[in-house]
């Protein structure tokens, strides 16, 4: 009986021990940070190097904040050289049910109040486009349903209504298309719009790989779209959701480089290199995002890094 009570205890020692570690190698503080540096450096020094110009750049975002994390720098970029930059948000991140029920105090949020939600994160997306410099005229709300963009991508012709906000149409008055019904046809035709009216040289739009359903269905969504147009070679792929607690560490930690994330693998990354000011202004722009910050802000923060990575392909 003393054996087993020892062995119990010694399983339960290591498992602490396990936890302990996880916790530590998770959020890197201090010396695993330096590990973390001296590990990655190389490795994503070696991609090749993203350069920008005068493009017209057109940033597909799932949610208000993927712009931000994803791509901050590489607005910035085009617009210091002379191009243009502009967002396209497809859905207004009305899904976000911890959110509310952080700040809102309840405990299962549904309808107006993540109706409310929505309309706070156009509100803060607007504050971190002009952060960054991206003129008001070239944003773009489309308005639909968060945490539904895959049935409608998956079955163009079905009407869906979320079951968290109980809307079948775009709610937002300042959206692109107000009231068009939930439908995978209606975004596809409210994407071809943006398109024409941008005319953009240059598409960022999360991988099909992204761990995230809204954002896999968004690049699926690019990929048809600009397939039947013919423009696909104008479509670079980035991943927020990279899974395995990606990206590490956790937090603010400016003078480390963005690896690969591990749904990445096998991908053909480049990097775009990020200045201390391109870096500093980034930091500002994802603060902007008061709302996601409250829940995410070790996980936001740790986008912020010494560059960006951009796949040409959205496969391995």
């Amino acid at each position: 009986m003393d054996g087993m009570r020892r062995r119990r205890l010694r399983k339960r020692y290591l498992a602490l021990v396990v936890m302990v570690g996880l916790f530590l190698v998770i959020n890197a503080p201090g010396l695993f940070a330096v590990g973390y540096r001296l590990w990655y450096v190389p490795r994503v020094a070696g991609f090749p190097t993203l350069v920008l110009g005068q493009e017209r750049l057109l940033v597909l975002s799932p949610h208000p904040d993927d712009e931000t994390l994803c791509c901050a720098g590489a607005i910035q970029q085009v617009l210091r050289t002379g191009g243009q930059a502009y967002v396209a948000w497809i859905t207004s991140g009305d899904g976000f049910e911890w959110d509310v029920t952080l700040t809102q105090h309840t405990l299962r949020p549904r309808g107006r109040a993540l109706l409310e939600l929505g309309n706070r994160r156009i509100l803060e997306a607007r504050k971190a486009a002009g952060i960054l410099g991206i003129p008001e005229a070239n944003l773009y709300f489309l308005g639909y349903p968060d945490r539904g963009l895959a049935p409608l991508v998956a079955d163009p012709l079905r009407r869906y209504r979320s079951p968290l906000t109980g809307m079948d149409r775009v709610p937002y008055a300042e959206s692109l298309s107000p009231g068009a019904a939930y439908t995978g046809q209606n975004l596809e035709r409210d994407l071809e719009r943006v398109l024409d009216l941008v005319k953009p040289t240059l598409i960022l739009a999360p991988s099909p790989q992204d761990a995230h359903p809204d954002h896999r269905a968004t690049g699926e969504l690019a990929i048809r779209v600009l397939g039947r147009r013919g423009e696909l070679e104008r479509l670079r792929y980035w991943i927020v959701h990279g899974g395995l607690e990606w990206p590490l560490p956790k937090g603010l930690h400016p003078a480390l480089p963005l690896e690969p994330p591990p749904r990445g693998r096998g991908l053909p990354w480049e990097r775009l290199d990020l200045d201390s000011e391109e870096e500093q202004t980034k930091l500002e722009a994802t603060r902007a995002h008061v709302s996601q910050m409250e829940l995410l802000s070790r996980f936001m923060l740790a986008f912020v890094r010494k560059n960006e990575l951009y796949s040409p392909t959205p496969l391995p």
